[in-house]
């Protein structure tokens, strides 16, 4: 484990890099002994500063859950992130490309609960159970991290490359629809860039959700009520420039829209 004064450092450091919109080299190339706890640490630290500077956590991210963006980053376990509350843009926003170091989308199912989820044991059932509703979302990621040759250690410290997130399209009961076969087209300028469905997600979207609520307990945390979970993306993650408008169909679930100015 790295040294308590060592976590606070590079804490501070991402803390600069998200508020001066830059990069930073990477953690690991500098910290060859750094873990996976080390990262989460930084994390967790990096959160608390956050919601001490007035923003408010609503719900948390699964990243790196489907085959497809395993391979796409090289890493091949999950890990997750924070949601705050300025993160959360509805379908329609024009977001600003400047408040990012860079963007890529993810196309992502998010789980709204009703009810709190604790681990260990939890299971497809118990998430099913305790969720309101699902609803498309899009991820927006934000890497201050430089980007080649990162490892979880890297992704995780910079809170799982959570930039924001847009949602919309249409809600529905979790057992209104069998999730594993809700598909997905994405746009970029009306082209569609990549296509898939839910079910590359661990083989069930909700089973993102159920490995977080027992993720989150070895660290000592739970799921609350009322949080919304971005359970892990199904499509590669797509490059976005300054202009462009994304479009993703869901088909009986709908639509979202965004544009980058």
């Amino acid at each position: 484990m790295l040294d308590p004064a060592r976590i606070t450092e590079i804490a501070d450091e991402l803390l600069a890099a998200d508020r001066d919109r830059t990069t930073v080299p990477l953690l690991t190339a500098r910290n060859p002994d750094m873990t996976v706890e080390d990262a989460y640490a930084v994390q967790r630290l990096w959160a608390d500063r956050a919601i001490e500077g007035g923003r408010r956590l609503v719900g948390r991210k699964i990243g790196l859950t489907s085959k497809v963006m395993q391979v796409a980053t090289g890493i091949a376990e999950p890990d997750y992130g924070v949601i705050l509350d300025d993160m959360v843009h509805e379908s329609g926003a024009v977001v600003e490309f400047d408040r990012f170091s860079n963007v890529r989308i993810e196309v992502e199912l998010a789980f709204v609960l009703a009810k709190p989820l604790t681990g260990p044991g939890t299971t497809i059932f118990d998430v099913l159970e305790a969720t309101a509703y699902v609803v498309p979302a899009l991820e927006i990621l934000n890497s201050h991290i430089e980007m080649q040759g990162r490892t979880i250690v890297d992704t995780i410290s910079d809170n799982a490359a959570m930039g924001a997130m847009v949602v919309g399209g249409t809600p529905v009961k979790p057992d209104a629809v069998d999730l594993r076969w809700v598909s997905a087209l994405l746009y970029r300028n009306e082209t569609i860039e990549e296509s898939g469905v839910a079910g590359a997600v661990l083989g069930h979207p909700a089973m993102g959700v159920a490995w977080l609520a027992d993720k989150l307990a070895q660290h000592g945390q739970s799921l609350q009520a009322g949080e919304i979970i971005l359970a892990g993306s199904f499509t590669r993650p797509m490059w976005v420039e300054r202009g462009d408008t994304v479009h993703a169909e869901y088909g009986p679930l709908g639509a979202i829209t965004c544009r980058f100015a």
